[in-house]
């Protein structure tokens, strides 16, 4: 299982990607400033909160039994394959991509 600090640096590099400012995140969702900054500082926060920043990330909560994780990082990493394959550039890293360099930490 991954850390809050994992979480956290998951968010703040999606954050960047989109080219988004703190500032941007707390008028997008509707949060004070601090309270935004302590999310992306690793802070145990609300369901409920991370959905409406996931939310303003342009991003997903997925749940996935652990013993099917294994399949679904195999699916993933095959449709992050046939991307490149295709061409097809995103701006900064794939999400997966993201999730994959951070366990390697």
């Amino acid at each position: 299982m991954k850390t809050l600090q994992n979480y956290a640096a998951i968010l703040r590099k999606r954050r960047d990607d989109l080219e988004l400012s703190q500032q941007d995140m707390r008028l997008k969702i509707g949060m004070s400033q601090q309270q935004y900054q302590r999310i992306e500082a690793g802070a145990d926060t609300r369901l409920s909160t991370l959905l409406r920043v996931l939310d303003g990330l342009d991003m997903e909560l997925v749940l996935i039994p652990k013993e099917s994780v294994r399949q679904v990082e195999q699916q993933l990493t095959q449709l992050d394959q046939a991307r490149s394959a295709d061409g097809e550039k995103s701006r900064g890293l794939s999400p997966w991509q993201l999730v994959k360099d951070l366990e390697d930490d």
